[in-house]
């Protein structure tokens, strides 16, 4: 049965709320007071990550192609492998996906965020990235490399001669491991965000939710994490249409 886009983008919706209620989910888990999980680090927060977007890859994988970031979209649409007459509703989705799935985080550790008032950076950083180090040009850098990377290996991961890798669209298992090891080696700077409906939606989830002694949520530097993965994925995109 041929979908129609706005089932498409229902599954988008879905897989990326799923995707940012587990991704945060993590953050909110390892960072926040009185959680079990309260301090287990930086490889629970990149395993989990992955097995996030696995889990979003599952859900929409089947009906959407399970983009979940307006990067991948954009550099599935530059070189003719998605129509550009569905990228913004695509997007749409996502970032409405991206809102409702960290509002659910705050919902499901609301208890933990009123013990956690004492850290306004840990609560943000529950919602959206942080720079290690604040040097905003850098901090793009970062970004647009390390979006650069997943988006050409997704490209890749569905060229003729890789399909029996994939687990769904966009293979689920090859694109989780991938999203792992970015998070571990390239993402300790900015905490890796490659994906504009994973910081920007929470981002603003974070500035209207009644969050107890919550900080600002530092929108001068929201747009690195937008603008750097965009053009990554776009860069990806032009190797891609360089080399094939």
């Amino acid at each position: 049965m041929e979908l129609t886009l706005f089932q498409k983008c229902v599954f988008e919706f879905i897989g990326t709320l799923i995707l940012v209620l587990m991704g945060d989910g993590v953050c909110a888990a390892v960072t926040l007071n009185n959680s079990k999980a309260k301090g287990a680090g930086w490889v629970v927060i990149t395993l989990a990550w992955g097995f996030a977007v696995m889990c979003g890859v599952f859900i929409a994988g089947p009906y959407s192609g399970a983009h979940l970031n307006p990067a991948v979209t954009l550099g599935l649409a530059i070189p003719g492998l998605f129509p550009w007459s569905d990228v913004l509703p695509y997007v749409v989705a996502q970032m409405l996906g991206g809102f409702v799935g960290a509002v659910l985080v705050y919902v499901f550790y609301v208890d933990h965020f009123k013990a956690t008032s004492d850290n306004p950076d840990g609560m943000l950083g529950c919602f959206c990235t942080i720079p290690a180090i604040q040097h905003k040009s850098i901090n793009f850098l970062s970004e647009l490399i390390a979006t650069f990377v997943l988006v050409f290996l997704i490209l890749c991961i569905g060229t003729k001669g890789n399909e029996n890798v994939g687990m769904g669209s966009l293979g689920a298992f090859p694109v989780t491991c991938v999203i792992m090891s970015l998070g571990m080696s390239l993402g300790a700077t900015t905490g890796y965000a490659m994906n504009p409906a994973r910081d920007l939606s929470p981002r603003l989830a974070h500035a209207v939710l009644p969050i107890k002694g919550k900080r600002d949520s530092d929108w001068g530097y929201s747009w690195v994490p937008v603008a750097g993965p965009l053009c990554g994925g776009a860069l990806a995109a032009g190797l891609y249409l360089l080399i094939f």
